[in-house]
């Protein structure tokens, strides 16, 4: 995994079937996974997010979402991944529906360090090779084995 940022690999997962069907289902999935994994308040983290939201969708393109917000009290910067079983609207730039959901929560006073958190998840997923990977995986599991693997290369 990548210095700027902690990706546990527990924050890594697949959305159920069925319980994510708009971008507002997204954030409550994020905060609940951020809650549970980094024992972070699950109603901040959702109300950082749908601020950011509110300035401008975090679509990324391609099929992906980097919703992104600050969190008080952080000591780094720390990430989790969705990829969910169906694509949703999430009024990304290219209108194209979000697959894969990759967040990021960075402390309050992060400046530089929220930005190079950013760019590092966003050069991860220009890798076509990766994406495609990550978009094809069934489990969590797989997820998880996909990220280790690609945070092996990158160390390498």
């Amino acid at each position: 995994m990548p210095a700027n940022f902690l990706l546990d690999p527990k924050a890594i997962r697949l959305a159920a079937d069925g319980s994510i069907a708009t971008k507002s289902d997204i954030l409550g999935l994020l905060s609940t996974c951020f809650a549970e994994v980094y024992e972070l308040d699950s109603a901040t983290v959702l109300e950082g997010l749908e601020e950011r939201e509110r300035l401008g969708s975090t679509g990324f393109g391609r099929g992906i979402a980097m919703p992104h917000a600050r969190y008080a009290g952080l000591k780094r910067p720390v990430a989790a991944l969705v990829r969910l079983p169906e694509p949703i609207d999430f009024a990304a730039a290219d209108a194209m529906k979000v697959e894969l959901v990759f967040a990021l929560l960075s402390p309050t006073d992060a400046g530089a360090t929220h930005l190079h958190a950013l760019a590092a998840m966003s050069r991860m997923l220009r890798d076509d090779a990766l994406l495609e990977r990550l978009l094809a995986a069934e489990t969590s599991d797989t997820l998880r084995g996909v990220m280790t693997d690609a945070g092996e290369r990158d160390a390498a």
